[in-house]
């Protein structure tokens, strides 16, 4: 996990991608944990990617360094029951402004399991990072 975590953090900017009947949807985040041996991201409980998920729970994220070198981590997204992932992305990543009492909205915590992951370099054969 932590050559993902590393990964992720130098980008700084990451994809998810999900599905939304057949056609592909494509949205940038920035936050996420390392807890407990998990990458945990998260989604707005308002948001169609929420909805997405639920639906169809098999996501891909990717990420792009400036030297060419991208990830792709693959898998199935299994929300987290523990609101405590929840209120430390929210403190941690600045979220408070939308993920509070007033707006209702909630954020909705999530790892992927049985996930492929791939350091891919401009040219050649990419690395597992799992």
């Amino acid at each position: 996990m932590s050559k993902i975590k590393d990964f992720l953090q130098e980008t700084g900017v990451f994809f998810l991608a999900t599905v939304d009947g057949d056609q592909p949807k494509l949205r940038p985040l920035g936050a996420f944990l390392e807890k407990d041996d998990k990458l945990i991201f998260g989604v707005g409980d308002f948001k169609d990617v929420y909805r997405q998920m639920r639906a169809n729970p098999l996501v891909e994220i990717a990420a792009c360094k400036a030297d060419g070198h991208w990830l792709r981590y693959t898998g199935k997204a299994v929300f987290e029951t523990d609101e405590s992932y929840a209120k430390e992305m929210i403190r941690t990543a600045g979220l408070d402004a939308i993920y509070n009492e007033q707006t209702g909205h909630k954020l909705m915590t999530f790892h992927l399991e049985d996930a492929t992951a791939v350091d891919i370099p401009v040219m050649g054969a990419g690395e597992s990072l799992l």
